[in-house]
């Protein structure tokens, strides 16, 4: 068939979009077909969806299913921030893709402001990835014997798990939580570079299959939701999941007058109004003013999964005065990175990482504190505008 004959087939609704592949040479075609179809279907003009660089064929083969091309969004970068941290110890520029005025511009202050004061300290706590099915038994008393089964099992369930992969390794599994005749055991994995939800996912696949041989518990779903993937979470919050990282930092009191227009006594008044009591009176469970800003501007800029951001604005903001110098600290208890796999091998996400020299193995614990530090550029600056009221007054100078 040639492209009208597969464009009037789809408009008669005798084929489904993902069927065109069947009848191309390949994917490219497929994708420009189903584009113009899209096109016709809904009267409007998509050359700019269909204008990018990037290789489709290969993106359809693990990113993407029914593509008609791709979305752009302005990409800066913010920088030199220096860094001070277990491994990455240097200055950075990084990468931020966005589409909101004034908030580069932001993140840049708060960059100036550490790399003024011989950078930030940035740590990462803990490294793991979660996955936690809903298995059911015929009452409390089966499902207590259950958990006891995962307990006295460790080692051959850890075998097992580890058997699917060569990179992920089961710490734990911790807690197992029973609500009535359903268990929910909470499976922690490390998993190097990659973010890992695809692979604890198979890995925890082949447990379940142990356990239906070895007890008579149905596994219902293989996510019960206790993971807790892509949802703000209390246990997240608390147990951490992905890379867990802090970065704190000591600015004297010169540079705060100097980069932040404030004082230290001013800064830490609006993060407690704010960030500790407002939340609080709202019911957050985030006690920060924009994690999630700067988490999706470096996700989009480096492939992360961008349904992360969700758990990755998750953590606390912490100012202190002392004798007039600014004690400053971020946590992020939950924030699935990867500098493999997934997004990051698309080609301009893996510029992205290029630039900041952590593309590929071995460099996912160095991305996450700068994640971190970041975070902390764009804490800084925001928190200092409004302390020193200057917040409407930029957006109106950048004309946003």
């Amino acid at each position: 068939m040639n492209k009208e004959e597969i464009i009037q087939k789809l408009f008669n609704g005798e084929m489904k979009l993902y069927q065109i592949d069947k009848f191309t040479k390949d994917a490219t075609e497929a994708l420009e077909i189903r584009r113009e179809f899209i096109a016709q279907k809904t009267n409007t003009d998509l050359s700019y969806i269909g204008s990018y660089n990037i290789d489709m064929n290969t993106a359809m083969k693990k990113n993407i299913e029914n593509p008609i091309g791709t979305v752009q969004i302005p990409l800066g970068v913010i920088g030199p921030l220096k860094i001070n941290g277990e491994s990455c110890t240097k200055e950075y520029y990084v990468p931020l893709a966005t589409s909101e005025g004034a908030l580069l511009a932001s993140i840049n202050r708060g960059a100036s402001t550490i790399t003024a004061s011989g950078g930030c300290n940035a740590r990462v706590i803990s490294d793991k990835m979660t996955r936690a099915p809903v298995i059911k038994v015929e009452n409390s008393v089966e499902a207590i014997k259950v958990k006891t089964w995962f307990e006295d099992n460790f080692s051959k369930i850890k075998e097992v798990a580890e058997s699917t992969t060569s990179h992920g390794k089961l710490i734990k599994i911790d807690p197992i939580l029973i609500v009535g005749a359903y268990v929910y055991p909470r499976f922690v994995y490390s998993t190097g570079d990659s973010m890992g939800m695809n692979m604890v996912t198979i890995a925890t696949d082949k447990v379940l299959k142990l356990l239906s041989e070895e007890t008579n518990a149905k596994h219902i779903a293989l996510s019960g939701n206790a993971c807790v993937d892509k949802k703000p979470s209390h246990m997240n919050l608390i147990e951490g999941r992905g890379k867990t990282v802090v970065a704190d930092i000591l600015i004297p009191e010169e540079i705060v007058e100097k980069k932040l227009k404030t004082t230290a006594e001013s800064i830490v008044e609006v993060n407690i109004a704010k960030n500790l009591l407002g939340s609080a009176v709202s019911g957050t469970m985030a006690f920060n003013a924009q994690y999630a800003n700067m988490v999706a501007a470096i996700f989009l800029a480096t492939g992360q999964d961008l349904a992360h951001v969700v758990e990755g604005s998750l953590g606390i903001t912490h100012a202190e005065n002392r004798n007039g110098d600014l004690y400053f600290s971020v946590n992020m208890p939950d924030l699935p990175l990867a500098t493999v796999g997934g997004g990051t091998r698309l080609e301009t996400a893996n510029e992205g990482l290029k630039i900041l020299g952590l593309n590929g193995s071995g460099s996912v614990r160095d991305f996450a504190e700068v994640v971190v530090s970041t975070v902390m550029a764009g804490e800084l600056s925001l928190i200092g505008a409004l302390a020193a009221g200057h917040l409407a007054r930029a957006h109106e100078q950048l004309g946003r």
